[in-house]
């Protein structure tokens, strides 16, 4: 039977964005650990696969005219980010009570004392805690992460483990410490790898309004609307191709050259066009600041239809 051109030419990018991926380079303070290997989602790249036929409605919903926003930065202006934490596998492992025990991995978890947690102890916020288990290279998150108080112990919105050497996702259905059902770390801007020149995976950012649908690799929704022209959570979105990024100072410049190649996976409902990242004392902020300059008709909606599920997933 003869193939047609156009589905093996999607065919033959979809094994070219693939070749194209690496592991994920580990984090500070797990030199062990790849962040899910090179065949993850979230280390393949989509600058070559085929734009969605319904992204220009897509774009318009999230804001065409919207820049981009770093919601991470140096602690100058305050807990920007999503911290997360590294400890050994002698780490006293406690329980956890979940609010949506249903769809949580039980544990226990890992979680020390002075675990930092997103926006802060006082946070009213997500306060997501993201921990790595640096001996046994499995990653813990947790969603409204509460200490023990008031004869209580440790509680939580939601949970997830992962294990950070395989591409299995969340059973269908089932949320994370994100709303999407993805894990967090793998999406985050960090420092070091904006330092060395390269990032090579997706990034993880928000909208205001999703549907009430996902895409591999997400698992989980968290809207009531219909509209095909809103994004489902796990929607891709990439920096257009044409778009210079010459002129932006480097630790932006990094960021919008990753956004051509990888893309960034929509996780959570938020603000328009919010990027994550870890705090770090060294970011520039004003260079950072600069990514606003970026709006949103300057994005597409990718086509990650033929990319291969890898095994596991």
């Amino acid at each position: 039977m003869r193939v047609p051109l156009i589905a093996t030419a999607i065919a033959a990018a979809a094994v070219a964005a693939l070749a194209a991926s690496a592991p994920g380079r580990p984090v500070s303070g797990a030199p062990k650990c790849q962040l899910f290997p090179s065949t993850n989602p979230w280390n393949q790249r989509v600058d070559t696969l085929p734009r969605h036929k319904n992204s220009d409605a897509i774009v318009h919903s999230i804001g065409l005219g919207t820049g981009l926003h770093p919601d991470f930065g140096s602690y100058r202006y305050g807990n920007f980010g999503i911290p997360f934490t590294t400890v050994s596998a002698t780490q006293n492992k406690v329980s956890v009570k979940f609010g949506y025990a249903g769809e949580s991995d039980k544990g226990p978890y890992p979680i020390p004392a002075n675990v930092p947690i997103e926006g802060g102890r006082g946070s009213t916020g997500d306060r997501h805690a993201l921990i790595v288990d640096r001996d046994n290279c499995r990653l813990y998150e947790l969603y409204r992460l509460f200490p023990p108080s008031g004869g209580q112990g440790w509680r939580a919105g939601s949970g997830a483990i992962w294990n950070l050497g395989s591409n299995r996702v969340r059973p269908a259905g089932w949320t994370s410490a994100d709303a999407a059902g993805l894990p967090i770390l793998p999406g985050l801007v960090r420092y070091g790898e904006v330092a060395s020149g390269d990032i090579n995976h997706a990034l993880r950012f928000t909208v205001s309004q999703t549907r009430r649908a996902y895409i591999y690799p997400a698992r989980h929704f968290a809207s009531d609307r219909t509209s095909l022209d809103l994004p489902a959570m796990g929607q891709r979105l990439r920096l257009k191709a044409s778009y210079d990024i010459s002129g932006f100072p480097k630790q932006a410049r990094v960021v919008l050259a990753a956004l051509k190649r990888y893309g960034m996976i929509v996780a959570d409902n938020g603000s328009d066009w919010y990027i994550t990242g870890t705090p770090n004392k060294n970011w520039n902020d004003d260079a950072l600041h600069t990514l606003g300059q970026v709006k949103g008709r300057s994005f597409e909606v990718v086509d990650t239809s033929a990319l291969p599920r890898p095994p596991g997933g």
